[in-house]
């Protein structure tokens, strides 16, 4: 089972605090570090850091040397795809071939109605990802790339230096069947968005199934990963007061707070890899846990070496 750990930096980190969990990761194991590409966390959050996604992986190329660097995942709409194309090139020459290529189709309606951008339909968004990563595959592998899209297009666009990895690794999440349609075409790993139940989970590959079948591809060939919130501690006294401190700084409940991750790997190493299981059962070989802002060293210390070799 591999695993990488996925970082918010909406949620208020430091570069220095990112780039030590980056060593860490690294240290122990981990098979990459992830990123979210947000531009803010909330309306209240005018006076904490946001690191962009894209500058973050560049500079954290010169502060690791094995660990693979991805984002979880690029929002399509938030830059032009000829220049995501370009940004990405260069960040895997940059680290000298250790990018994974995330994308979605963007969500969070807030930050598109403050930073000026439309927020087309979910529809419409799907099409804009299919196309963006179409100029994208196309600018890492011609010399001069064109393409007529309905949403974007390109002309005789050139792109130097080119990826290292031939392909680029492409990622793509979410979970509705047009998404699954366009991981079937595209994508080397899927990863279903949400936290999902395994009932979800489930439900997504077989529309990635069905997908695959329709285009005659393999589906054993879509690396298939897990995102989900963790807590894990090497004993229940601990996970309890981690808990209770999370639990105070949401105001809430410690019971209300757990029961918003009902399901999900929050305990002991024991407890965790049982809730992880199914994800297993259904094929999935690559887990992204994110853990609790503040506890993410210390949690990610204990899946790496307790929890992880309970699912090899």
């Amino acid at each position: 089972m591999r695993f990488g750990i996925q970082i918010e930096p909406q949620f208020g980190f430091s570069f220095a605090e990112i780039s030590q969990i980056a060593r860490d990761a690294e240290e122990l194991g981990a098979d990459a570090l992830w990123v979210s590409d947000h531009l803010f966390l909330n309306d209240a959050s005018a006076e904490q850091s946001c690191l962009e996604a894209w500058t973050l992986l560049a500079a954290l190329t010169q502060v690791t040397t094995r660990l693979r660097l991805g984002t979880m995942v690029t929002c399509q709409s938030f830059r032009n795809p000829a220049l995501l194309a370009k940004i990405a090139a260069g960040v895997d020459h940059m680290s000298e071939g250790r990018l994974e290529f995330g994308i979605g189709t963007g969500w969070k309606e807030l930050e598109y109605r403050a930073y000026g951008y439309g927020f087309p339909p979910a529809g419409v968004r799907v099409d804009q990802m299919r196309e963006t990563i179409e100029i994208c595959v196309r600018m890492w592998s011609e010399d001069r790339a064109t393409y007529q899209g309905k949403h974007y297009r390109i002309d005789a666009a050139q792109c130097m230096p080119k990826p290292v990895q031939r392909p680029l690794p492409v990622w793509i999440a979410g979970e509705k069947p047009r998404i699954m349609r366009a991981a079937a075409r595209y994508a080397h790993a899927v990863n279903v968005g949400g936290w999902p139940t395994a009932e979800r989970y489930a439900a997504s590959m077989a529309e990635l199934e069905r997908a695959c079948a329709a285009i005659g591809r393999d589906p054993a060939t879509v690396v298939r990963s897990h995102f989900f919130p963790a807590l894990v501690a090497p004993t229940q006294d601990r996970v309890d007061e981690i808990a209770d401190a999370l639990a105070t700084r949401a105001g809430v409940a410690r019971d209300v707070w757990l029961g918003r991750r009902r399901g999900h790997p929050v305990g002991t190493p024991e407890a965790a890899a049982e809730a992880l299981r199914p994800y297993a059962a259904l094929g999935v070989t690559y887990l992204i846990p994110v853990f609790p802002y503040g506890y993410d060293r210390e949690c990610l210390r204990v899946f790496a070496r307790e929890v992880v070799p309970l699912l090899s």
